[in-house]
């Protein structure tokens, strides 16, 4: 489990880690959704909707789709890399936290005791250095994010602040 704190309503930081995570997220070739290029991710809202990743090419691969859709508090979604089995699957949970007058962005990577240590996406590592490698990717994904919600914006989206 990673958090940060952002200045903004959870409204906006919500808006911003679904409508936006295409312009925010950094991809890790360590933790690679395909063997390809990196794309450029999106989220179709609500329960069921999907996260993707469009490629280079125009592919687009389902990375998960979405469990739980409870603006501006909560989100839950699957998570998939290429290489997983049909059976194989872990889950992300968002959780956004108004604290003051910022928000407490909280994310939860379960599952990986699930991808055996020798499966191409552990890539050898024993689960607890794995799950800080990966934990310390989503800090810089979350500083990114933090870097996106804080950024001027139009003011367009409901309960959002400069």
């Amino acid at each position: 489990m990673v958090a940060l704190r952002v200045r903004a309503t959870p409204q906006r930081a919500f808006d911003v880690f679904t409508g936006q995570i295409g312009q925010w997220w950094r991809p890790n070739s360590l933790f690679a959704f395909t063997p390809r290029s990196p794309g450029v991710l999106a989220v179709e809202p609500g329960e069921g909707g999907r996260l993707t990743e469009t490629l280079p090419s125009g592919k687009v691969f389902e990375i998960g789709r979405i469990r739980v859709w409870a603006p501006p508090h909560r989100l839950v979604f699957g998570w998939r890399q290429a290489t997983f089995a049909p059976d194989q699957d872990t889950e992300v949970e968002v959780v956004f936290e108004a604290v003051g007058d910022e928000t407490r962005v909280t994310v939860t990577h379960a599952g990986w005791d699930g991808i055996p240590q020798d499966h191409v996406a552990r890539h050898g590592f024993p689960l607890g250095l794995f799950q800080q490698r990966h934990g310390e990717w989503w800090q810089t994904l979350l500083a990114a994010l933090r870097a996106a919600v804080e950024a001027p914006h139009n003011g367009a989206d409901e309960g959002s602040q400069p």
